[in-house]
């Protein structure tokens, strides 16, 4: 959630960034037309609050000279009707903004470049040589059905689209994968936790799927539960409402689940394979540090990301989002895109972001400073998407009789 002391000092340059994500004028206009009936109310409650005081101290006043006070007890009576119905104003006042501002999204860095969508970002570094063929490379759905990995069949006939029974080698694949990212993320400083993948809806609006995103969420019925989308909401919000010892800081955190995500709206080239599921593994890293460290942090989990998809021999790139590209509670972010063959093009396979303060803000995640309790920063990651690592491996290491050879990385792990 945005700072409303940010708010109070600098709205127009609020509003100015966040038109860098392109918040629509409306949802601005909203937003500057409650700030302004605020900021009204308060007013004149400080100055019914001033007055009060004032003529609380000419009773005393009025009662040495003797002067008559009945004239003066009815103004004050009616001043303090005036406090009482400003204050209940104020109060629904700061509420209907803060309802409003749950909806509006984090501040983008000023480092974050301007633009309205995914061409619009910045390439950064291109790790790696897309491999050169001497055949037609086939998409990663075709292989694997005929390699008897992938039964896309089933899966709808067990759940509906967008759902794939994985099979044989394509299963060892699948878990030989979470253990590799498990041990490398350990090597790169992040404690493996196992989380609940069913989360309450305050931890879903603590990380800020709530309640912009809920038409995205598998709810459960009959209960305020969801099945995450991410392990981000379970592993940030083990610190909810908490006030850690800064000696603690940073906290480095990995953990692989399940996630579940209804992917409204998605369509395209997509719809085939499993680059976009209902039903996904990921193995997730979340750190939580102090402000003044969390850029150098958002660098580290970049290159720890960057260094997974080294070791398997996957061609990828790092990329600035442009603010018409950046999540909804992040602050900047770096995307990281793989080479799939069948497509020509890098795939985003990873999603690095610093919130800074705007999600230990909505889930009151403090740490003490000294005699002072401050606001963590909290960054997350997918480290990887299992299913898209999956792909890239078989598009980029079949070959020509549609065999896949496997990373050497993996080796032990099969």
């Amino acid at each position: 959630m945005i700072d409303l002391k940010l708010l109070n000092r600098d709205f127009d340059g609020v509003v100015t960034k966040l038109q860098k994500k392109r918040v629509s004028e409306e949802v601005l206009e909203s937003l500057k037309g409650r700030y302004l009936q605020l900021k009204d109310i308060r007013t004149k409650l400080e100055n019914a609050q001033a007055t009060q005081n004032e003529k609380s101290k000419l009773f005393q006043v009025y009662m040495r000279e003797k002067r008559d006070i009945s004239e003066l007890k009815i103004e004050v009576s009616e001043n303090k009707r005036l406090i009482a119905e400003l204050s209940e104003e104020l109060r629904i006042s700061e509420e209907s903004l803060g309802e409003l501002l749950l909806n509006i999204p984090n501040i983008p860095h000023d480092s974050v470049p301007d633009g309205e969508s995914e061409d619009d970002n910045v390439e950064l570094e291109k790790v790696g040589e897309p491999r050169k063929f001497s055949f037609e490379p086939k998409p990663h759905y075709e292989l694997g059905e005929n390699l008897n990995w992938l039964d896309f069949e089933r899966g709808i006939k067990l759940a509906k689209s967008r759902f794939t029974v994985v099979k044989g080698v394509g299963a060892r694949l699948e878990r030989a994968l979470i253990n590799y990212m498990l041990d490398h993320n350990r090597e790169c400083g992040f404690d493996e936790v196992s989380v609940p993948v069913i989360t309450n809806s305050t931890s879903l609006y603590g990380t800020g799927q709530l309640p912009k995103f809920e038409d995205d969420l598998f709810k459960i019925e009959g209960e305020e539960l969801y099945l995450i989308p991410t392990a981000e909401v379970s592993l940030t919000n083990m610190f909810a409402d908490e006030i850690i010892d800064g000696d603690e800081l940073p906290i480095q955190l990995t953990s692989a689940t399940p996630c579940f995500r209804k992917e409204a709206g998605s369509g395209g080239r997509d719809v085939r394979g499993i680059i976009r599921q209902h039903q996904f593994y990921k193995v997730e890293l979340v750190s939580i540090t102090k402000p003044e460290e969390s850029y150098e942090m958002l660098d580290k989990m970049v290159e720890c990301v960057s260094s997974l998809l080294t070791n398997l021999g996957l061609p990828h790139r790092k990329v600035q989002l442009c603010g018409g590209d950046l999540g909804f509670s992040a602050s900047k972010t770096v995307d990281i895109e793989v080479w799939i063959p069948s497509q020509g093009k890098y795939r985003e396979i990873s999603s690095i972001s610093n919130t800074e303060d705007f999600q230990a803000r909505r889930a009151k995640i403090r740490y003490r400073d000294g005699k002072k309790n401050r606001l963590a920063h909290t960054l997350n990651g997918s480290s990887l998407a299992i299913g898209r690592t999956i792909v890239a491996i078989m598009e980029n290491y079949q070959n020509e009789n549609g065999e896949i050879a496997i990373p050497d990385v993996l080796t032990k792990y099969l």
